[in-house]
């Protein structure tokens, strides 16, 4: 009698484990390095509107915004979690930057006019981060 064995062999089935096992090696380190780059671009799109509120405001109100952030007095609101801190405000420019803290411990920062270099800022109008 011939008999009809169905299923898959222990090698087969240990094949497919190892071959996961590679694949997820690989696609786990790929995953959280995409994870900090969002925070990272996050925080720079923060600057960047940040950065045209300062200008609508300074048009509004001859004079840079110098406050706590968010502020009904500036047309912007920093993404959820994210932490955005003006400093160096003369009437000749502003500086600025933005922490994720307890999600990331990069840091960007923005800066205009006399308002910088502020760390890791070093060219005005460009955003830059650690």
């Amino acid at each position: 009698m011939r008999r009809h064995n169905r299923g898959f062999t222990l090698i087969e089935l240990l094949i497919v484990v190892v071959i996961i096992g590679l694949l997820a090696t690989i696609a786990i380190p790929s995953f959280a390095n995409s994870k900090e780059r969002a925070y990272v671009s996050r925080m720079k799109e923060d600057l960047r509107r940040l950065a045209t509120a300062q200008e609508a405001y300074i048009a509004d109100n001859a004079a840079y915004y110098n406050g706590a952030v968010p502020n009904p007095a500036l047309m912007f609101d920093p993404s959820p979690g994210v932490t955005i801190t003006i400093v160096n405000v003369s009437p000749g420019g502003w500086g600025a930057t933005a922490a994720l803290p307890g999600v990331t411990s990069q840091t960007c920062a923005i800066f205009q006019g006399t308002g910088g270099p502020i760390g890791p800022a070093t060219a005005e109008g460009v955003v830059a981060c650690n």
